[in-house]
């Protein structure tokens, strides 16, 4: 895995018997990391009721104690489909406030938590990026602020960002999401523009694994296995296979 730990992780629940190796053991996600079992436990207790929506960007062990995963092109459509209409949504408060204003007719409670990288875009970015480039259209990411969100074109996931600018027909596209996606899109797209809201848009924790270390991985003597227990596979396997029920 050249991801962060909990794509590591979510690779080795949905395939145990499989040896799963995360290429660089520094690479994590803050956001991930930003609440524990202990967190969610005492809210779920002050809130009876609630179907409890994990983010996939949540460590295994918290996706014990979860309901159902979603992922930012799927999280709509999933947490439409599930009948209860009281959800507590974490970790990510701005994705959770654009799925809210989605789907008005569910009660979505929301946690403070969310990803420091998008959180580094401000709607400066915004009324500056579009004073230089008023014909781009905006694409943005649902982690950004509601301020950024609310302004933008286009929002969507990371694969639907590529999808909208790679098939639209537009000749220049401001990109809100990590900055290596303007790379990816410039040479799926060199005839079209792509321009970051922000250069400070970088995650460094997806920038942590080189060439290196994938290197050392196939030669055997690199990267760090992923163990997880057996009863933490099985916990956690439950919102994941929730998540596949539902956006059937």
């Amino acid at each position: 895995m050249c991801g962060v730990r909990f794509m590591a992780e979510t690779v080795k629940i949905l395939s145990p018997e499989k040896k799963v190796i995360l290429a660089n053991s520094s690479a994590g996600c803050p956001m991930a990391e930003q609440m524990d079992i202990e967190l969610i436990e005492q809210l779920k207790s002050e809130m009876p009721g609630y179907t409890v929506a994990a983010y996939i960007n949540t460590t295994s062990e918290l996706k014990q104690i979860c309901d159902v995963c979603v992922t930012s092109s799927s999280a709509v459509k999933i947490i439409r489909n599930i009948q209860n209409d009281k959800i507590l949504f974490i970790p990510d408060c701005n994705l959770g406030d654009w799925i809210a204003k989605q789907i008005p007719e569910k009660h979505i409670e929301l946690v403070h938590g969310g990803c420091p990288t998008h959180l580094r875009i401000t709607l400066r970015d915004v009324e500056r990026v579009r004073k230089k480039y008023p014909d781009a259209l905006l694409l943005v990411h649902p982690e950004c602020h509601p301020s950024v969100v609310e302004k933008a074109d286009f929002v969507g996931s990371t694969t639907e960002i590529i999808s909208f600018a790679g098939k639209g027909t537009n000749n220049s596209y401001i990109i809100g999401t990590e900055n290596s996606i303007v790379e990816h899109l410039q040479f799926m797209c060199p005839d079209k523009k792509f321009i970051p809201l922000s250069k400070d848009c970088v995650c460094h924790n997806m920038k942590a694994t080189t060439l290196i270390d994938v290197y050392n991985c196939v030669c055997g003597t690199g990267g760090e296995e992923i163990h997880l227990s057996d009863s933490v596979i099985k916990k956690s396997r439950r919102c994941i296979d929730e998540m596949l029920r539902l956006g059937k």
